[in-house]
């Protein structure tokens, strides 16, 4: 009995190291396309188009470009968390006859995955001053964390802007 169950234990095993030396190595994982260059740019065509967009004055426009999910944290204003939140803020801000808003990016970077991605840049901002009625002006940076969608267009998911400059009267030039 013993040598029997030793025969069939050494048969089993020589029966799974032929089958595991039959079997196909796994297949190579798949490689993901290399869309670097053209993320980046779809992120800095994307950024010119949301200052015209701002430059419209209409909420609508300049918010289509956040996910529904994002969040918005600008200088001397609460967090705005989600999309119709961030178009409830604009809406003041977009119908102030001195508002202006310029961009752009100075730095875009894709993750590797290609997935998420963040721009950095500066901003200049006009507007007028509630207390005083002036117009007042200001400059910062920002930073904005992409996300990419299922239709391969990325939505900002995070607005981040410092001040490098406090609001100031501008000169009427």
């Amino acid at each position: 009995m013993f040598k029997l169950r030793t025969a069939l234990f050494l048969a089993t095993g020589v029966f799974l190291c032929m089958q595991m030396g039959c079997m196909r190595p796994p297949e190579a994982a798949t490689t993901i396309p290399d869309t670097h260059a053209a993320d980046e740019k779809a992120i800095r065509d994307s950024e010119a188009a949301w200052v015209r967009a701002f430059a419209t004055k209409e909420p609508e426009k300049a918010a289509a470009f956040y996910a529904d999910d994002a969040d918005s944290m600008l200088p001397d204003t609460p967090l705005m968390a989600g999309k119709e939140a961030i178009i409830a803020g604009m809406k003041p801000e977009l119908g102030d006859p001195n508002f202006s808003l310029v961009f752009a990016p100075t730095k875009v970077e894709i993750a590797k995955s290609g997935d998420i991605a963040y721009s950095k840049g500066w901003f200049k901002y006009t507007t007028t001053d509630q207390k005083t009625g002036k117009r007042v002006g200001q400059a910062g940076n920002y930073v904005e964390v992409y996300k990419k969608q299922a239709d391969g267009s990325w939505k900002v998911e995070e607005d981040i802007a410092t001040e490098q400059t406090p609001l100031k009267v501008l000169r009427n030039d």
